[in-house]
């Protein structure tokens, strides 16, 4: 089995994937962080809007909308069979 390091950005509807790390200044970090994104989570991209921006996951039961710029501070190991 094989893993793949990208960031949340990157994935696709559909794809699931676990947190290893979240970047980005402090402030956005510290956002990020507290709405339950944290290293070790495993989450589910749901929807992407037709731009790409926003992104709907699905994580810890619930669902969550972020911005691309966001997502792209999430860094994720994304298994590859």
């Amino acid at each position: 089995m094989e893993f793949k390091l990208t960031n949340l950005k990157n994935l696709e509807s559909g794809e699931y994937a676990e947190v290893i790390a979240v970047l980005g200044e402090k402030a956005i970090r510290r956002r990020i962080l507290d709405v339950g994104i944290l290293p070790g989570v495993r989450l589910e991209v749901v929807k992407r809007a037709p731009l790409g921006d926003p992104v709907q996951i699905s994580l810890r039961g619930y669902d969550l909308i972020i911005r691309k710029t966001e997502a792209e501070k999430i860094l994720v190991s994304q298994r590859k069979n």
